[in-house]
């Protein structure tokens, strides 16, 4: 099914540039919800996944809050709720530099830990179903593409 008839349109994109640009966002929200459906089921939005990953792959030293911005997949004003989310969640902890007062390091608990770890198959297998369509030299390809694009569009 085209992008023309998931959304209904009746008449052509003006060009297709304009249709590229409607088929990525109407992808991006399919897959935006089928992953955010098996992190839900644990109770975690697909922002505060990101922020686990990110934290996990950071090690025992944690990051600086703005740095855990920086590396979000999804730009987000509000890293601070959903850090603040994570630790009522006990799934984060903070805690302040000894050298400067302002930057505050988070780190992931053993629960976070464990939490992504039975995750981690689920969202493997999502990804899988979800590119079970094309073979990997065509994802090869499109991950190409996807970096050729936000690499362009970043240097504007």
């Amino acid at each position: 099914m085209s992008v023309l008839d998931d959304i209904k349109q009746r008449k052509p994109f003006a060009s297709k540039g304009e249709e590229a640009l409607v088929t990525m966002l109407r992808t991006t929200d399919v897959f935006r919800r089928r992953m955010g459906g098996v992190v839900e089921r644990h109770g975690i939005t697909m922002q505060q996944y990101n922020v686990l990953r990110i934290l996990r792959g950071a090690g025992a030293d944690g990051l600086p809050t703005l740095e855990i911005a920086a590396r979000m997949l999804e730009q987000t004003p509000g890293i601070t709720r959903l850090v603040d989310r994570l630790e009522v969640k006990k799934l984060v902890s903070r805690r302040r530099s000894a050298d400067d007062r302002r930057c505050v390091y988070c780190r992931i608990t053993a629960a976070g830990l464990a939490l992504l770890a039975a995750l981690d198959a689920p969202m493997r297998a999502a990804a899988d179903r979800a590119f079970g369509s094309v073979n990997k030299k065509e994802l090869a390809h499109l991950v190409e593409l996807l970096d050729r694009l936000r690499n362009a569009l970043q240097e504007k």
